[in-house]
């Protein structure tokens, strides 16, 4: 945690991190769809699928590490493992499910 005299330094502007947590979970829940679009059309089934899906995750929480937050994700987040690793992963597999399934009966039909 941070101490008081780092928050008097950098204080933490709440308006700030809710704007950040908004786009996380946009860039997470359009790159989900993407990639289901993806699955579906190569035609993925089972494991592969959910690990396509975990490995593109992961990629883009590379990218928004490197490129969003220039590599300086406390800047940025009040807890950067939680928003860049784990938050949104689970909240985006519903919308990866569903166009992956669309896709695929699409490419297979």
């Amino acid at each position: 945690m941070l101490d008081e005299r780092e928050l008097a330094i950098h204080p933490i502007v709440q308006e700030s991190v809710q704007q950040n947590a908004r786009t996380i979970a946009n860039i997470r829940n359009l790159t989900a769809s993407l990639f289901g679009v993806a699955a579906g059309t190569l035609g993925l089934e089972s494991y592969p699928g959910f690990i396509f899906y975990l490995l593109g995750t992961l990629v883009v929480s590379v990218l928004i590490l490197l490129l969003r937050a220039e590599g300086k994700p406390k800047a940025y987040f009040y807890s950067p493992v939680q928003n860049l690793l784990l938050g949104e992963v689970f909240g985006g597999l519903s919308s990866f499910v569903l166009t992956w399934t669309l896709f695929y009966g699409l490419v297979r039909a």
